[in-house]
């Protein structure tokens, strides 16, 4: 009875293959945060990153599974969860403040160009709802976590948990980063200072 034929996997190919979709994902994330991803084809993307329409297509998937990718590299890349660790080891909340300051700061910078992409997406994209929500879960959940060690610390912020956790998205959420940064001009480290102590005033009083 013959053997039957094991399947071949080439590190090399696989090497290729990852730096084939790295490419692509890399050259529509910019296309989609300059032009807008309404305006942007398969075909765009291809010549962008050098490859056939038909290797994107095979490699990433549709336009919408390629935005999808980015998201969710850009949620891991902007490292949110060392960030919420560092938060959780912190007892005094002023700390707890000016790590999230940093932390929050460190993945909208490293990650503005998926933030811009999305931020055009949305008002043309299949179902823009669900891809704010893809882009923006694990971020406002975390920073849901952040107002509850607030409230287990003490002094206690002024509002309840919920109120804190809306004024903590509203400082530290994406938005707030590109007010600042992209639209007023500011540098990220002017902008980390002042959203933090923006963020002590409010929930202590100026305390």
């Amino acid at each position: 009875m013959p053997t039957p034929k094991r399947a071949y996997a080439s590190p090399l190919r696989e090497q290729a293959a990852v730096r084939t979709r790295e490419a692509i994902l890399h050259a529509a994330t910019e296309l989609f945060a300059r032009r807008g991803y309404g305006l942007v084809t398969v075909a765009d993307i291809a010549a962008a990153a050098g490859v056939s329409p038909k290797t994107v297509f095979a490699s990433v998937g549709s336009k919408r599974e390629i935005m999808d990718r980015i998201v969710d590299a850009g949620v891991a890349g902007s490292r949110y969860e060392a960030a919420m660790r560092r938060v959780s080891q912190l007892s005094d909340p002023r700390e707890v403040l000016a790590a999230l300051a940093a932390g929050t700061r460190a993945g909208n910078e490293t990650q503005s160009t998926v933030h811009e992409a999305v931020r055009l997406a949305l008002p043309v994209h299949e179902d823009g709802a669900a891809l704010w929500e893809r882009a923006t879960r694990d971020y406002r959940a975390a920073l849901g976590d952040a107002a509850r060690h607030l409230h287990a610390l003490t002094p206690r912020p002024l509002y309840d948990a919920g109120e804190t956790a809306d004024l903590l998205w509203l400082w530290f959420g994406p938005d707030a980063w590109r007010s600042l940064v992209a639209e007023g001009g500011w540098s990220w480290s002017r902008a980390e200072t002042v959203i933090g102590a923006t963020a002590v005033a409010t929930l202590y009083a100026g305390g």
